[in-house]
């Protein structure tokens, strides 16, 4: 018969019995046409339950037959104990919808290929060597000149493309006064051809429009943002915008473009809106500034490693004709910058900041579901090891009656893998929902990331890959207990049910030891937040607001203290300065150091411009000396920090004293006028750094400042409308791009350790709470098994806290194994977790603080239905059921 048609009668079922019944008949009949006896054709025959078995082992696909005998029994085992099948489905559901929400995360930040023309042949370039400040640093931002001549050098091999760092910025389409938040980014504009990607509606940016300084503000836009924000009208085309922080003039761009999706840049993380020519940007022709990353696309047929080298000549050319020109640097600081090494590292899955930031903890985070996938594994096959020990006559009887080992194995692996495939369709909803949640809990609001969770093949195959793995994890340790059953001893009344308990003992110590693993990495990156949180950074981000803003054209210092009079004017606002950016913004600049005598130093020091008050403000105290006074100009006093006294004077008393720095190319001298206390600069987790605070004030303009707000009110938000409308009416060049409160900023510095902490702790959560079903489910189906023996033992006397000890003495030494197991594991874990965590150490009694306790109360709470339980058998009764 066909292998179609024997697939298609497996799913006929009475309607085939009855053909299989016809024929048979209709070969009696005609036996008896031809004169012989009904009775003797029939015996002639044979059995007819056996013709009919055979006829149908003909017809129809034994082994697809079986399978589906198996799912129909499984699907009535499932429906007859509903509460214990609910149970283990959401166990498990919650582990898979965690797996599959991690895997949508990784895959979008790591793993998936970026949507262009040969991704395995896209690289980002990237110089490792000293850096300008004396550190041994690995870097891949560039400066246009060097790019060009490296450009040049490698033409006919590969392609190289300058892609700047997403910038989130203001951008004004109609009225002055109304602007909205979108990601920019200058990238050279044969970047769409080279790419091979194409318009959605107009044009994308072409060579010619990347020649020329300024020549041509177009702009072309990402589907993502036509459709979110225009809703794909075809009349964007030829609409103009500016944006606020681009001091080029003039800067009214023209829409040409939209790029065909799914393309929104190279950046995992960061959905650029709008891509300008790279010779739009003002720093384009400056050799000392880095702004972009360059990807290097190679030609069909081009070696990595023979372009490597052509760049790294061309590098070590730009660098030694660059050193020239430098003063202020020490010789071994030069010598590394010439000798820095060049390198190609893949870009095939693009390359973003937060790729870097995020991997590690992703892999952490990656590792834990794991963990806590095994925990509801162990879990249910605890649950089915006890069902199948329950269902011990009944496999006996299934031996007896001739179904092989591999039969029984199929029967209980099928019913595993119904309940996977419902537990995954209960994860999906789960995944769908809360990969989506962590986005965005990555970034503050006014910065989110975005990350394209694509539900497509790629998840889909996952998920159908981790059912499988599910319910070959869970079941096949059961399915085997099965399979080995002796018919002669269960069905005399089975064996000593202690026998069948080392299995059972040996998943929940492996339960007991992922679970305090679980708790205890939680507990490491729980610490990590609260020490980094409580870090003293120096000054009060109390009532203070921070506003961000741009000049036009560049501005006196007239103007800017104009604005700062008339903001301290305002009622609410009680104190105003101003400074080149706020502090703990990621930002920063810097340059070495050289005191009375030549004498100079290695390591750099980091300035700040600030104006008089600025100190007062932020409430950092003066040890020595005075403020700045209004008449202070830039570059010619400084106010320094307790830092810098201490490595640049030897923690001599500072005021009185000068130094010389590198100041925009030149030498400038300056006074120390004053001495203030530490305050964090650039990051929580790096150490104080020695800073020199400059006056605002200078002999030039400023094109940029950050006005400092302290309000009486304890929201100081409720200001930030009033102080925009101020700071136009004052000087209505200026724009602002951002308004912040310090406290905003500060929380900026742990976003990472947050989401880490608060996933690890959901994690544990949920590891806990498995753990614990899983205690419960095994003392108390001990309890059900032995409770003839403890029914006898309570008859001859036995005390309530002897059958508890009779009862918990094996679970509590597993649960002790699995957890001196866990915290082994821990450790080891910890090793490779260290750059994570801030001033914590596994070794610390103080990290036992979490698991310890959360494991005794799970297992108490777990222990405690059982054991009423127990003490509560009736031995009468049980006796006399018995």
């Amino acid at each position: 018969m066909p292998f179609w048609s024997r697939i298609a009668n497996v799913f006929r079922g009475d309607r085939l019995n009855r053909e299989i019944d016809e024929e048979l008949t209709s070969h009696i009949e005609e036996a008896v046409e031809d004169g012989r006896d009904p009775a003797e054709a029939r015996q002639a025959l044979g059995s007819a339950l056996r013709q009919r078995e055979d006829s149908r082992d003909i017809k129809v696909a034994a082994w697809l037959d079986s399978l589906r005998a198996d799912a129909v029994f499984g699907w009535r085992q499932l429906m007859k104990r509903k509460v214990t099948s609910s149970a283990a489905i959401l166990s498990l559901g919650l582990a898979i919808g965690t797996c599959t929400a991690a895997f949508r995360l990784i895959d979008a930040l790591l793993v998936r290929p970026l949507p262009i023309t040969a991704p395995e042949r896209l690289y980002v370039l990237v110089h490792r060597g000293i850096d300008f400040d004396g550190s041994f640093e690995t870097d891949d931002s560039w400066m246009y000149p060097m790019f060009s001549r490296m450009r040049a050098a490698v033409e006919g091999q590969a392609e190289l493309v300058a892609i700047s760092y997403p910038t989130r910025i203001d951008v004004t389409y109609g009225s002055e006064h109304e602007t909205e938040r979108a990601n920019l980014q200058y990238v050279s504009s044969w970047m769409f051809s080279s790419f091979g990607l194409r318009p959605a509606l107009g044009r994308l940016l072409i060579e010619s429009d990347d020649l020329k300084p300024g020549a041509h503000p177009v702009a072309v836009l990402s589907y993502d943002y036509w459709t979110r924000r225009f809703g794909r009208s075809p009349q964007v085309l030829g609409h103009t915008f500016r944006f606020g922080n681009d001091l080029r003039t003039p800067n009214l761009y023209t829409i040409v473009g939209v790029a065909r999706g799914p393309f929104t840049g190279v950046g995992p993380g960061t959905m650029i809106d709008i891509f300008v020519p790279t010779m739009m940007n003002s720093n384009i022709e400056r050799a000392d500034v880095n702004w972009f990353r360059t990807l290097v696309q190679l030609k069909e047929g081009a070696v990595a490693g023979s372009v490597r080298e052509r760049l790294q000549a061309a590098y070590r050319s730009f660098r030694e004709e660059q050193i020239k020109t430098l003063i202020g640097f020490p010789k071994p600081t030069l010598e590394g910058i010439v000798n820095q090494k060049i390198l190609l590292d893949s870009a095939a899955t693009g390359v973003s900041g937060m790729q870097e930031e995020y991997r590690e903890p992703l892999a952490v985070l990656g590792v834990m579901v794991a963990l806590v996938l095994l925990i509801a594994c162990a879990n249910v096959a605890n649950l089915m090891t006890a069902q199948a020990a329950a269902r011990a006559r009944e496999m006996a009887l299934r031996i007896s009656i001739g179904a092989g080992r591999s039969r029984l194995v199929q029967l209980v692996l099928v019913e595993s893998t119904m309940l996977a495939f419902f537990a995954s369709s209960v994860g999906a909803v789960l995944a769908w929902w809360s990969a989506p949640l962590v986005v965005s809990r990555i970034n503050p609001p006014d910065n989110p990331a975005r990350l394209l969770l694509s539900a497509d093949w790629r998840v889909l195959s996952f998920g159908i890959a981790l059912t499988l793995v599910v319910a070959l994890l869970f079941g096949l340790a059961p399915a085997l207990g099965a399979s080995t059953i002796r018919p002669a001893a269960a069905l005399k009344g089975g064996e000593d049910p202690r026998s069948r308990g080392r299995l059972t003992r040996v998943l929940v110590a492996a339960q007991v030891a992922f679970c305090f693993l679980v708790l205890f990495v939680a507990g490491l990156f729980v610490a990590t937040l609260s020490r980094l949180s409580h870090q003293s950074t120096g000054f009060s981000a109390d009532r203070l607001l921070t506003i961000e803003t741009v000049a036009q054209r560049g501005e006196a210092s007239a103007y800017w203290d104009q604005v700062i009079d008339r903001l301290r004017s305002i009622p609410g606002v009680e104190a105003v300065a101003l400074a080149d950016w706020p502090l703990l913004n990621a930002t920063g600049r810097g340059g070495y150091i050289s005191i009375e005598g030549g004498r100079q130093f290695k390591d750099p020091a980091y300035f700040l411009d600030v104006s008089p008050g600025w100190m007062h403000v932020m409430r950092i105290p003066f040890i020595a000396g005075r403020d700045f006074r209004v008449r202070d100009v830039y570059p010619k006093v400084a106010i320094v920090n307790e830092a810098f006294a201490k490595q640049f004077f030897d923690g001599a008393n500072a005021p009185g004293k000068s130094f010389t720095t590198t100041i925009e190319g030149e030498q400038a001298h300056l006074e120390i006028v004053g001495l203030v206390r530490n305050a964090r600069y650039g990051a929580l987790r790096e150490p104080t750094l020695p800073v020199a605070y400059f006056p605002f004030r200078s002999i030039g303009t400023k094109s940029a400042g950050t006005f400092v707000v302290r309000t009486f009110n304890t929201n100081p938000l409720v200001l930030a409308n009033v102080l925009r409308q101020e700071i136009f009416r004052a000087d209505p060049e200026l724009r602002i791009t951002n308004i912040r409160t310090q406290e905003q900023i500060n929380a900026t510095q742990t976003i990472r350790e947050r989401l880490i902490a608060m996933l690890a702790l959901f994690f544990s959560g949920v590891a806990l709470l498995l753990a614990a079903i899983g205690l419960y489910g095994v003392l108390n189906h001990a309890v059900l098994q032995r409770r003839r023996e403890i029914a006898i033992r309570i008859a001859v006397g036995a005390r309530a806290g002897q059958i508890g000890r009779l009862m918990t003495v094996d679970i509590v030494s597993t649960v002790v194994v699995g957890a001196l197991a866990g915290l082994g594991l821990g450790m080891t874990l910890a090793r490779y977790i260290e750059s994570l965590l801030y001033q914590v150490k596994a070794t610390d009694v103080s990290m036992l603080a979490l698991p310890v306790p959360a494991i005794f109360l799970a297992t108490s709470l777990a222990a405690l239905p059982p054991l009423i339980r127990a003490m509560r058998i009736d031995p009468v009764n049980v006796l006399r059921m018995e």
